[in-house]
């Protein structure tokens, strides 16, 4: 089943078969802005924000993981640990996170591996050109590892707040 969806500063997206709410969420390895290696089997027990966007330094992007940050406080009070994923480079995630002072991990998923796994590798059409891109999605995945909730129609200047109602 396709869906089509409209996300800001794009003219349409198509969703194709995106991971489901009470799905298990599916392990991955990856390194972060350090070059450590992160497994989401690393966080059992624990209650993961993963969200997914398209690139560092660009102005959507910023502002979202900028109000991460911003609620970052409110979000541990709640019991999250925060994981931002994208196709760039540790070295770029290093870059990123020094700039706003972001203080939770990026993974670099550079081989588009866990975006393909969570769906959200998808083709999307801006100006009438179409092209393969991350679609701008969370995931809230209990501790048992099980998605909770998705987030798809992501608001980045109050993500937080869609995450924590």
């Amino acid at each position: 089943m396709i869906l089509k969806a409209i996300e800001p500063n794009l003219n349409e997206i198509f969703i194709c078969n995106m991971l489901k709410e009470g799905t298990k969420a599916p392990d991955f390895e990856v390194q972060n802005q350090k070059g450590e290696t992160v497994r989401l089997s690393d966080y059992n027990g624990k209650k993961v924000v993963l969200y997914f966007y398209p690139k560092d330094n660009t102005p959507t992007c910023t502002v979202e993981a900028c109000n991460l940050r911003d609620n970052f406080k409110a979000l541990q009070d709640a019991g999250y640990t925060v994981l931002g994923v994208s196709p760039d480079s540790v070295k770029k995630h290093q870059n990123f996170i020094e700039k706003y002072d972001l203080p939770f991990d990026l993974l670099a998923d550079t081989e588009k591996e866990i975006v393909s796994k969570y769906e959200v590798w998808a083709e999307k059409q801006m100006y009438g050109r179409k092209y393969m891109g991350v679609l701008r999605t969370t995931y809230l995945i209990n501790e048992q590892g099980v998605i909770e909730k998705v987030i798809s129609k992501v608001k980045s200047k109050e993500h937080a707040s869609q995450i924590l109602d």
